[in-house]
Parts: structure tokens; sequence; C-alpha cells
């Protein structure tokens, strides 16, 4: 069990985190939404500890998350798998490589510095790729593939690091439909098969509903809705985002931007090759 007791965050003046207590029970897959700037990335970040909370305290099982330094802060963040909307994989790496990489929280440093990992963590990475239809891929470099590619190899390094939890902040933000829904169908059945509790952060209200066991609304810092996606009305949805949803919400504003910001990607890669 994950728990988060009256946890607040503050940047200066601004309260990103707001005295917000929430339980994840083991094996849930919660969908967090909410406007730009309401709390969601930093709420993951917190119980990643790659931000500190101001007060509260997040427990897990019995470690106080909180207290952690050194060594056992490094445990817990390969414990709970941090994946990025702009997937933070080494380009110049191969595939295989950057699957491997989820190995240095418990592994030797030189070694992982060298590309030198054992025979076992070689064949574990082969099974998360191939489990992620990418095993064909594997010893492409990592900017060689599309977004949505690179962002299910993000999900197979997470998966080296043997999480109880994994943590994706707007794991589909940046990508095209097709790829948005292959991304999630391997998060959804990460969680149903390995029983891994995933939190995710989500632009789309469909998303939300469409994948996750339960919808966590977050609004300037407070959670203003925790439920079922039966539970939310249209009213919550305004409770979530206010009188102006229509841009929260619509899957197809959001496809385009994506696709536009796929091909701007794909021109700056060509160009780069012809220079």
């Amino acid at each position: 069990m994950l728990e988060l007791r009256n946890v607040t965050k503050r940047f200066g003046d601004t309260l990103a985190v707001n005295e917000v207590s929430l339980s994840f029970p083991a094996g849930q897959m919660v969908g967090v939404v909410g406007r730009s700037g309401a709390g969601k990335s930093t709420l993951l970040r917190l119980i990643n500890r790659l931000a500190g909370a101001d007060q509260g305290r997040i427990i897990f099982g019995d470690l106080d998350v909180g207290t952690l330094q050194g060594k056992a802060l490094r445990a817990w963040r390969a414990r709970c798998a941090m994946i990025f909307q702009q997937f933070n994989l080494v380009n110049r790496l191969d595939v295989l490589t950057n699957v491997m990489i989820g190995r240095i929280g418990t592994a030797a440093t030189l070694p992982v510095m060298f590309k030198r990992f054992p025979e076992a963590d070689r064949v574990n990475a082969a099974l998360a790729l191939d489990r992620l239809d990418l095993l064909s891929q594997a010893l492409q470099r990592a900017d060689t593939l599309s977004g949505g590619q690179q962002q299910r190899v993000a999900i197979a390094r997470a998966l080296m690091q043997k999480p109880s939890v994994i943590l994706a902040d707007e794991p589909i933000a940046s990508l095209d439909p097709r790829n948005a829904r292959l991304v999630m169908d391997a998060l959804r059945a990460i969680n149903r098969q390995d029983k891994i509790t995933v939190i995710t952060n989500l632009h789309t209200l469909d998303a939300a509903r469409a994948y996750c066991d339960r919808i966590i609304g977050m609004a300037h810092g407070r959670v203003v809705f925790d439920g079922t996606p039966a539970q939310m009305t249209r009213a919550v949805t305004q409770q979530i985002y206010g009188d102006d949803t229509d841009p929260a919400v619509d899957e197809n504003l959001t496809s385009t931007m994506a696709s536009i910001g796929s091909a701007i990607a794909a021109d700056a890669r060509q160009l780069e090759a012809a220079l």
C-alpha cells in the first residue's frame, strides 16, 4: 500500500500540491487528470522523490519515503519506476543497452559506464523488448525509432527495475492515436499481468476512462475527485477543469497537435542526417 498523508509542495509563492492525502492499494491502475498546472506532475515527482515534500509523509508499507537517503533512496527509485513524456533515452545507444540501463540503480556504476552487463540482464532486457513487440529493433540506435516505439522502450527499461510501482508522467501526450493506444495497452497489460501498481498522468479523460480502474482529479494542487470512471459526471468534469472543458478533453485536438509535432521532429531528423 502506497500512502500520501497531507503532502504539500511549494515552489516560491506557488502551492503546487496542497495537503494531498491518498492511498493506492497494490495492483491498481490509476489515472490522474486535471488542467496544466494542477499539480499532477509534481505529485508523481514527490512519490518518486525527484522532489521533496515541504510537509506531510509518503509511506510505502513500512517505508517512510521522505526520510530515505543515499543507497536507500536509489533503491526506492528503482522500486518506484518513472516513465517520462520525453522518453529520456540515450539516443546514441542501441535499444537493448537503453533497456539494460534500467539496472543502474542496483548495479555497480563502473561496469554500466562501459556497457558491461551480466548475461542475465541481457536476457531479461531481450524478454522485456519481446513482450513489447520490439525485439527486432534491439540493436538499432534509440533515435531511429518512432516516438511510440521509444516510449515502449522506456517501459521496458522500467520493467528492468523490477518495480512495485510504475509512475507515468503524461506518457502519451506527444504521441499519435495509434502509438498512444499501444503505449496504454502495454501499461494496462503490465498492470494486469504483473500486478504492478500503475499511476499515470493523462491529458484526456477519454484515455483515463478507457484504461484506469480509478481516476483522481486535481485542481489548484488539491484532489477534487477520487472515484471510478463511471462516477466522472459532467459536473465532476467541470469541477476539475472549470467551465472551459473542451480543450482538456478534445481527443481530436490532442491528436492533431501530436501529429504536427511528430512531423516537425521527423523533418529535424532528416535535416540533421543531411548536414
